[in-house]
């Protein structure tokens, strides 16, 4: 079943978590996506655990539907290889420090020489121009420079980082769209584009109501634990047995719940009659709420809460998320026999459903150098000069 991406030809310079996740994105609808990684190390994430048989779970995950090969830019065959694969390619990711393609021959200006249509996709922690360009970054670093660790977490505690990595994949899940936008502009104009996508920017960006407050209210936002700074209720509360999330979002909503809670003199009361008041006053109201939901089990006022079309969420375990029947439903998790595990595994699979598209894996991460014959091969190196280039470092 034929996907959108495939006749596509990515060249996949990038490693840890922000570029490879771009270009897993781009390999899962079809492109042919070529890992480039050093000789012998590979990507610094084949160490990063839960690691088996010497294997990471982390890189079989983060680079399924690629092919693998290896080349040391560092050399001056490798460099020309380098440039005979440019020739074949649509799209190039990297997510060096900034400078370092240049300094090693291939700057944009280079690569449209060479290949006038190729599209040049660049992560990093602050972006190519501004006195931060050349510092490295990684995931918590942009959380931190963004101000979103600033109002993670509980007032009485300590800024928070968000548990999974937001800097990587919001990055480049945003480098994704730009190389979208650019094939898509390529099939008017025929040249391709360079790609600047930073990891400081992104979150800056996805920052929402806490920005706006700053440069519209004038105020400093704070930690507010899971309650919404601009929406009440909107937060985490206590059952029973449990912990659970809901949000009432409209006035209507609000009057729904007080029903249900038989507190239906509450929409009246001005402390609470409208969103803005129910915020200012919302250390009165979460109280007045929570008298309620502790006399109830999660699954009872999941029943009465949902009634009400009134958005609403178990807090579940990373277990108990990755087995839910919904997630089962949606195909989320896809398994896959993976070498150097030597066993099948299950991870992540596509939230992007598309249509008529078969939703399942197409191929296990590679192992180091997987698809150096087959690469290397297809640009008429003969066997025994990939030897010669093998001993020699430069693959």
């Amino acid at each position: 079943m034929k996907r959108p991406l495939e006749g596509i030809r990515v060249l996949d310079l990038t490693q840890a978590y922000s570029g490879p996740f771009c270009t897993m994105n781009l390999a899962d609808h079809g492109a042919e996506v070529i890992k480039i990684e050093t000789p012998e190390k590979g990507d610094q994430t084949r160490g990063w655990g839960p690691m088996e048989n010497g294997y990471s779970g982390y890189y079989a995950y983060i680079n399924r539907n690629k092919k693998g090969i290896t080349l040391n830019l560092k050399t001056e065959e490798g460099k020309k290889i380098f440039t005979e694969l440019l020739k074949t390619a649509d799209v190039v990711c990297e997510n060096y420090k900034v400078g370092v393609l240049e300094r090693l021959g291939f700057s944009y200006e280079k690569m449209q020489e060479i290949n006038p249509r190729i599209i040049y996709g660049s992560i990093s922690g602050f972006g190519l121009t501004g006195d931060l360009a050349p510092r490295p970054a990684y995931d918590i670093v942009a959380q931190a420079m963004s101000g979103m660790m600033s109002v993670t977490g509980f007032p009485d505690g300590p800024p928070c980082k968000i548990g999974p990595s937001i800097g990587d994949n919001y990055t480049g899940a945003y480098l994704c769209m730009g190389i979208l936008m650019a094939l898509y502009e390529r099939e008017k104009t025929g040249v391709g584009r360079r790609i600047d996508v930073a990891m400081m920017d992104t979150l800056f960006s996805v920052m929402e109501n806490f920005v706006v407050e700053y440069t519209i209210a004038g105020k400093t936002p704070h930690r507010a634990g899971n309650q919404d700074p601009s929406i009440a209720p909107f937060d985490s509360f206590h059952a029973k047995d449990g912990d659970f999330v809901m949000g009432c979002g409209t006035d209507k909503m609000f009057a729904a719940l007080c029903d249900a809670m038989e507190q239906a003199e509450l929409p009246a009361d001005a402390r609470f009659d409208t969103n803005l008041h129910r915020c200012e006053n919302y250390s009165l109201l979460k109280p007045i709420i929570e008298a309620w939901t502790k006399t109830k089990t999660v699954k009872e006022l999941e029943g009465i809460i949902s009634s009400l079309k009134i958005p609403f969420g178990e807090i579940l375990d990373i277990p108990q998320a990755a087995e839910h029947a919904q997630t089962k439903e949606r195909n989320m998790l896809w398994e896959v026999f993976q070498p150097g595990m030597e066993r099948n595994i299950r991870i992540p699979g596509t939230p992007i459903k598309i249509h008529g598209e078969q939703d399942s894996i197409q191929k296990a991460a590679p192992v180091l150098g997987e698809d150096n014959a087959a690469i290397y091969g297809m640009l008429g190196y003969p066997a025994e000069t990939l030897s010669a280039f093998a001993q020699k470092g430069v693959i």
